[in-house]
């Protein structure tokens, strides 16, 4: 019998989904124009975030990612200029990964434009309400990450 709470956490999900979808889709536009997609926006912020070049490991473990996925993601944006790879020295086959001033320019104009549309997004929401959100999914992220499903 599904308590009242899971019921409404399954309907959270749904909306989760749902939003993730858009949010793709809107990252796919905003970026599109810049040379980049979602995936590759996601990247090069996980990168920007750090303040600091990452091996690709960090990159998918900060991503919530697999190392393949976002291996063929930097190979692809390194054979368009938009990242490099320079030698790490904890670790001799694994590369860190760097910004090039092309990746640089095409994530900041990137995050104009989101932050652009994020300010329009955010015009009728309240700070508390965003930091409630933000709490709960974090909760449940953590619920995922310590509990994660066997399959």
């Amino acid at each position: 019998m599904k308590t009242d709470n899971a019921h409404t956490l399954s309907a959270l999900a749904v909306a989760i989904f749902r939003t993730n979808g858009a949010l793709i889709a809107a990252g796919d536009a905003l970026s599109a124009p810049f040379g980049l997609s979602s995936a590759r926006w996601q990247v090069l912020g996980a990168v920007v975030l750090a303040g600091q070049p990452l091996t690709v490991a960090q990159i998918a473990r900060n991503m919530g990612q697999t190392r393949q996925g976002v291996q063929r993601l930097i190979d692809e944006m390194e054979r368009q200029d938009i990242v490099c790879f320079e030698n790490n020295p904890h670790h001799k086959r694994a590369k860190l990964i760097r910004l090039t001033e092309k990746g640089e320019n095409a994530y900041a104009a990137t995050m104009q434009q989101w932050n652009e549309l994020a300010d329009r997004l955010a015009t009728d929401m309240q700070a508390e309400q965003l930091r409630n959100a933000i709490d709960c999914l974090n909760q449940l992220f953590a619920g995922l990450d310590a509990d994660p499903p066997q399959g």
